[in-house]
């Protein structure tokens, strides 16, 4: 029997979501949307390359037994669906240089737009089919990562995992054109797939990595039982046992009104971050920070303390244990200390794949350097409404040289250009071993995608 405070028909949230997208008119995407959802599967391509020969995704390639029609970037043989969105995913988003959402950080591409290309290659789906999956799925992530702020990661869960396996379901529920009844389902039953707990944290091991690859799959799977006619809850985001209760805090209460406000007027998904760095989101701001005082003539050698201003939210992934900040245990742990990246700013002035190694992570000068880092909460920083760094270095002379990066660089209020997009893109197929003209041809392929009247030629880049 339905509660006192169940929705009407039509009325709950993913009934609502699905009513709307169903509706969506291609012609009406604007164009913002169009070139950050074309930005995005670059980047995404490119990443997924750069990743292809590393331990985790060889380790995934090994134990992945179903061959299939799909296509895994940078890998000889064809996968089924799942298998293609499951590598793609985790690849791309495996050295954390996948892009991120600054309203709380969910990583869409990584997840969506795996999801989204693996069925429509699959089911002979066209460009614009592929865009419109991607615009939907992103959206309805980026939507869901701003109901309940920073909720997720105090329940112990990554939010990109969780939320990432409703938003695949609605990425390729709609690049297949499901009904809205199909749709409703896939996302119900989705949010009984999502997981993804965030103790990789404690010791920099490899289970984050695998998150958005896995909501991808999760995600596609449900959609092809919704489509099957397998029934989900339509109250899936608001009911009594729904998503943001299973995955939140009781002090945070969910604002459901951030799903379906303004769908349509005000595209979320447009306003995608671009990383410039190898590393966490939060700690780019910080490493831009070291490296403009850096370029200033700030030299490491004569830092005697540095102070880094934080928001509250970010110390327990960014700062402790302390120990294992300051002296990374792995690369990928050091992906998320921000004494290491401060360190590999001021020492190296980048902080690109080649910073994040194991030759890197017990490099004397940089662990001396992060050693002298540590952090003061400001109560005044606007985390996670905006992603901010500051970082005051106490010279040997007695003397302070700071500097405050007052967002995130890539993001929206100084994005990356499609050159800058295109320059990293061009790193990442090299870094994965590619030549020149196979990197030309994926960037050209990514960029007449959304034209095209079907996704023919994508097997091509399986060497």
């Amino acid at each position: 029997m339905a509660k006192e405070n169940t929705p009407p028909p039509g009325q709950a949230i993913a009934e609502q979501f699905a009513s709307w997208v169903s509706a969506l008119d291609d012609a009406s995407f604007p164009q913002e949307l169009r070139n950050a959802a074309t930005a995005a599967l670059i980047d995404h391509a490119g990443l997924a390359v750069s990743a292809r020969h590393e331990d985790y995704v060889q380790a995934i390639v090994s134990a992945w037994e179903e061959g299939g029609s799909c296509t895994a970037f940078g890998h000889a043989r064809g996968y089924d669906a799942a298998g293609a969105a499951l590598i793609n995913g985790t690849a791309s988003h495996g050295e954390d240089y996948d892009d991120t959402f600054e309203g709380t950080p969910v990583h869409t591409s990584a997840v969506i737009v795996p999801a989204v290309l693996a069925a429509c290659e699959r089911h002979g789906r066209t460009g614009a089919d592929a865009l419109r999956g991607i615009a939907a799925g992103a959206e309805l992530m980026c939507r869901m990562a701003i109901v309940a702020p920073t909720a997720q990661h105090r329940a112990g869960f990554h939010p990109t995992a969780i939320i990432g396996a409703i938003g695949a379901a609605a990425g390729v529920g709609t690049a297949l054109r499901l009904t809205p009844t199909q749709l409703v389902d896939s996302l119900g039953i989705a949010a009984s797939f999502a997981s993804g707990i965030i103790e990789y944290l404690a010791e920099g091991t490899w289970t984050k990595r695998i998150h958005p690859g896995w909501a991808a799959q999760a995600g596609l799977r449900a959609a092809s039982l919704g489509r099957a006619g397998f029934k989900g809850p339509r109250t899936v985001f608001e009911g009594e046992h729904g998503f943001f209760f299973a995955f939140g805090v009781p002090d945070i209460t969910p604002d459901y009104s951030r799903i379906t406000s303004d769908l349509g007027r005000e595209w979320k998904a447009s306003r995608i971050a671009f990383k410039p760095y190898a590393c966490g989101t939060m700690v780019q701001p910080f490493i831009d920070c070291a490296i403009r005082l850096a370029r200033e003539g700030v030299k490491p050698e004569d830092i005697e303390d540095v102070l880094c201003k934080v928001g509250e939210g970010t110390v327990h992934r960014l700062w402790e244990p302390l120990a294992e900040k300051r002296r990374p245990s792995t690369p990928y742990s050091a992906k998320f200390s921000v004494p290491f990246g401060v360190a590999a700013g001021f020492v190296d002035q980048a902080a690109g794949l080649g910073q994040f190694t194991e030759e890197r992570i017990r490099d004397p000068q940089i662990l001396a350097l992060a050693g002298k880092v540590r952090y003061e909460i400001d109560p005044n920083d606007e985390y996670p409404r905006n992603y901010t760094g500051t970082v005051i270095a106490r010279l040997r002379d007695g003397s302070i040289r700071s500097a405050h990066q007052p967002h995130m660089r890539g993001g929206a209020r100084e994005p990356l250009s499609r050159e800058e997009i295109l320059a990293k893109f061009y790193a990442n197929t090299r870094y994965g071993g590619w030549t020149p003209s196979q990197a030309d041809a994926l960037s050209q392929w990514c960029e007449r995608l959304f034209d095209a009247p079907s996704l023919s030629g994508i097997e091509t880049f399986r060497g």
